[in-house]
């Protein structure tokens, strides 16, 4: 076998294709769209360059077929803010063969070392969380948008490795069209009795004011979580106006108290049913016209919950549970609605109190992912993420 750092155009198209004939008889595979994957290696737009690192490889057997590969990177603010200076391993790809799998863990173990790193994270993504965490260990069906789906084999490949639990993700599932509690209505006609609350869903025609509101809530209550910067104005235009032709305005709510916004819940049309499955990798102008198509005629039946945000001076005074209320007046109205099916995703083991609210509303675990993290010293305590 032979490990080949990527370095030149063909080799980046090995490493994208590689993945393809290992699932070719597994239904449940989507392959995810070349640009998403490629925008992760491309330091023009990939902000984590700016303060990071990131190399790649494939892995060819005797006869020159590709049946691995792995990415590394190290993204220097993050790494320090552990305990053990940590960076990450993903996009791991490989055939069942231990030998294989661990020529990919070793060449990414050697280079974060070089890096002066103590651990390695994955298999995770050289970017935001939202985007190809974790491994899939409990539910092996189709994959939500720019989520990690993987043979059941990969866990005994990763964990005979020496890898251990960091943290469980869970991806919730519920049916939107269900009743939700009485008792979450009454608590929602409180909320609103008060006359300081408001609660409405986006508007097209207004996305630059959506786009501030959004930052604002954002900022304060994510900026405090390891890794995570304040937004610019900028970066939250560029990031609603980059979701438009997918938005269903319907599906994006805001709370407000005394005309401030202080939470919000993004949804957005699971974009691997609505288009990804049905274009091969590649959004071209074919791919494009079937996105358009099947948006017009609804042929996607799935919403995708992507983030649930409020700020901490009104968490646990029943915004969420009023926010969703609201939301739930309008998706559950059929006639204007096509979805039947939502899935909640990334919320994990140490959040118990967000999960408590989606189980209240009839969410229940579907899928489980694993984010491992693998200590270089074994002789060190290993410690699991905290409970928040």
């Amino acid at each position: 076998m032979r490990l080949i750092e990527v370095t030149t155009p063909a080799l980046a198209r090995d490493f994208l294709t590689m993945p393809v004939p290992l699932y070719k008889d597994d239904p449940n595979y989507i392959r995810p769209l070349d640009d998403d994957v490629e925008s992760v290696f491309d330091p023009l737009r990939n902000k984590r360059y700016l303060d990071g690192d990131c190399i790649r490889w494939i892995l060819r057997d005797d006869a020159g077929q590709t049946i691995g590969r792995i990415a590394a990177f190290v993204h220097y603010e993050t790494a320090m803010s552990f305990e053990q200076p940590t960076g990450g391993a993903g996009f791991f790809e490989c055939i069942n063969n231990r030998e294989a799998a661990f020529m990919l863990f070793d060449a990414a173990k050697a280079w974060l070392l070089n890096k002066k790193m103590e651990a390695m994270d994955g298999p995770i993504n050289f970017g935001d969380r939202d985007k190809w965490w974790g491994l899939l260990v409990d539910g092996f069906t189709e994959p939500c948008y720019c989520c990690n789906y993987n043979p059941p084999y990969y866990r005994e490949l990763f964990e005979s490795y020496g890898f251990e639990v960091y943290f469980k993700q869970y991806t919730y599932y519920m049916d939107p069209m269900k009743p939700l509690p009485e008792a979450l209505y009454n608590r929602a006609e409180r909320i609103m009795a008060s006359g300081d609350y408001h609660f409405g869903h986006l508007r097209l025609n207004q996305l630059p004011k959506y786009a501030e509101d959004f930052r604002q809530i954002y900022n304060k209550a994510w900026v405090h979580h390891n890794g995570v910067k304040a937004m610019s104005s900028d970066q939250a235009q560029a990031l609603v106006n980059g979701m438009k032709t997918v938005i269903d305005e319907k599906l994006i709510w805001f709370a407000y108290y005394k005309k401030e916004p202080v939470g919000f819940f993004i949804s957005i049309p699971e974009l691997n049913q609505l288009f990804v499955k049905y274009v091969n990798g590649k959004l071209d102008l074919i791919g494009k016209l079937k996105l358009f198509w099947r948006k017009y005629l609804k042929k996607c039946d799935t919403a995708y919950g992507i983030v649930f945000g409020v700020v901490p001076e009104f968490q646990r005074k029943g915004v969420e549970l009023a926010m969703i209320g609201a939301a739930s007046r309008v998706v559950q109205n059929g006639r204007l609605m096509p979805y039947r099916h939502l899935q909640m995703n990334w919320i994990g083991d140490f959040n118990p109190r967000m999960m408590r609210v989606v189980e209240f509303i009839g969410g229940r675990i579907y899928k489980t992912h694993h984010t491992y993290r693998y200590l270089f010293n074994r002789d060190l305590e290993f410690k699991r993420h905290p409970v928040i």
